[in-house]
């Protein structure tokens, strides 16, 4: 569009060619609207393949215009990605997540997150090691294949959420997101690590210094959105912000969030773990404690904001495989690239089956209860949505192809009529349940000398069912210590002059 209007308005703080860009790029967002909604009950296409489509013919368009001189719209760059685009996308499915079904699975998701991460980070690099050579590209040295495996050892948590529905498959949304959030910290790790590794001096202490860096990353961003999020809720609670304006709850709720992820990349921590787990905890506590009215507008407004930039990369990323300027820049030849692509995709395919299939099959053989087991199908649908890399650059466009077959392959393997594998009502014993079983096997209150202590059916409760056990738990601590400080499930917020605030100052 530059080559077309180079005149710009120098009165004016915007030059024409910027103003004509934005306008067609939004004019683009909303026939990706219109026409995704058409399209709804589609089997094979969604809002993201559409967008894909659209910024593909809106790049042939640009180049019949330019004469193949340029493809662009719009000038996109890395840091409009990680900085304004991801940070809504990833918080918003920390705040709507099933929080029960996600950490009922959390040690599948770490196992999947961080050890599946680094068998598929070490099968790729050697792969590639092998391979290369045979293709005839020998230009890249040691730590270039070690970056190449650690680059292609992490799933895109912004394609799963394109793929699946965590209504429609909780249990698979759960396992498949989760674990794109945990590896995000694992790539991270592997990445600074090789690139900064010195290759002659590989021994344990650099495996375990390894190991430290990524515990040491993992759980300072987690606590690092936990406490954004204690604290926006805290803030929230004591100060009554409803009283005045339900706006600066929002507001708050907005900015709080967004620095949680600002501050973590500071740190060079994990923004994306940071701000999903603030998402969490806001969810859990914060959202509780504003207005009714503030509690709709945020849950549509985070909703909104994060369809918006998934659009947007989407419908960028389609245009931007049509970019003239890389595809000059390389100097390979055709078949030279595809078979460097055909051996990356193979790699990718042998590495990700390298530990779904095991680590699912040992987890079904620790698990005894056959509804909490991963069944061969769901093991099927978790390998194939995983498969997805990438968030920028002309990698995202093949993965989304291959989301836009996860939909079908879902109804195609799963059984139309059966009932999910794990479900948020039946998955594990409930609250009341459990709290049943303590008082069968022991009441704290009974000392009669042929009942067990509470200790003892704590600990065979604990054994028999550890997530159930730790969630019972938790939910006692969380409401005799927690909610009382920060608020959350039950809180009405106290706003002088209501009603109910009338009848809380006569009581």
């Amino acid at each position: 569009m530059t080559r077309l209007l180079p005149v710009q308005d120098s009165s004016s703080f915007l030059s024409t060619t910027t103003i004509i860009a934005l306008t067609v790029f939004f004019t683009l967002l909303c026939a990706c609207i219109v026409i995704g909604h058409l399209l709804e009950e589609n089997r094979w296409a969604n809002e993201s393949i559409t967008s894909l489509l659209l910024g593909l013919i809106s790049g042939v368009v640009v180049l019949l215009v330019t004469k193949f001189h340029s493809s662009k719209i719009l000038v996109f760059s890395e840091n409009l990605f990680f900085l304004y685009l991801l940070p809504p996308i990833i918080f918003n499915a920390g705040f709507q997540v099933k929080k029960k079904q996600f950490f009922q699975n959390f040690t599948t998701i770490l196992l999947f997150g961080v050890f599946g991460s680094m068998i598929s980070f070490c099968l790729i690099s050697l792969g590639a090691f092998l391979l290369f050579k045979r293709i005839g590209i020998t230009s890249l040295s040691m730590q270039d294949y070690l970056a190449v495996g650690a680059i292609l050892s992490a799933t895109d948590s912004v394609c799963t959420l394109q793929v699946l529905s965590q209504d429609d498959t909780p249990f698979l949304y759960s396992i498949v997101f989760g674990e794109g959030v945990v590896n995000d910290a694992t790539s991270i790790v592997l990445f600074n690590a090789v690139q900064s590794l010195d290759l002659g001096s590989i021994n344990a202490i650099t495996a375990l210094k390894l190991l430290g860096t990524f515990l040491y990353l993992f759980f300072t961003s987690t606590a690092l959105g936990i406490t954004v999020g204690f604290l926006s809720a805290y803030i929230i609670k004591t100060l009554y912000f409803g009283r005045h304006s339900t706006d600066r709850e929002v507001a708050l709720m907005m900015l709080m969030a967004y620095c949680s992820y600002m501050v973590a990349e500071l740190l060079n921590l994990s923004g994306i773990l940071t701000i999903f787990f603030c998402g969490i905890v806001m969810s859990h506590y914060t959202w509780h404690n504003v207005t009714e009215s503030s509690r709709v507008t945020t849950k549509h407004s985070f909703a909104t904001i994060s369809f918006i930039a998934e659009t947007f990369i989407f419908l960028y990323v389609g245009m931007d495989a049509l970019d003239i300027d890389k595809w000059k820049s390389s100097n390979a030849s055709l078949g030279t690239s595809i078979a460097v692509s055909s051996t990356l995709f193979a790699l990718v395919l042998i590495g990700r089956a390298a530990f779904v299939f095991p680590i699912s099959n040992c987890t079904n053989c620790i698990k005894r209860r056959e509804s909490t087991q991963i069944q061969f199908r769901s093991q099927f649908i978790i390998w194939w949505a995983g498969l997805m890399r990438g968030a920028v650059t002309i990698a995202l466009t093949y993965n989304q192809v291959f989301g836009s077959i996860t939909k079908p392959l879902i109804e195609a393997v799963k059984l139309k009529h059966a009932k999910p594998a794990i479900s948020d009502e039946t998955d594990s014993p409930s609250f009341e349940d459990l709290r049943l079983l303590f008082l069968e096997n022991g009441d704290p209150n009974d000392q009669g000398n042929n009942q067990r202590g509470p200790w003892q059916s704590s600990f065979r409760l604990l054994i028999s069912n550890p997530t159930s056990t730790v969630h019972y738990f938790w939910r006692k601590f969380d409401d005799k210590f927690m909610r009382p400080v920060f608020g959350g499930r039950g809180f009405v917020p106290f706003v002088p002059g209501s009603p109910s605030g009338a009848a809380d100052e006569i009581s």
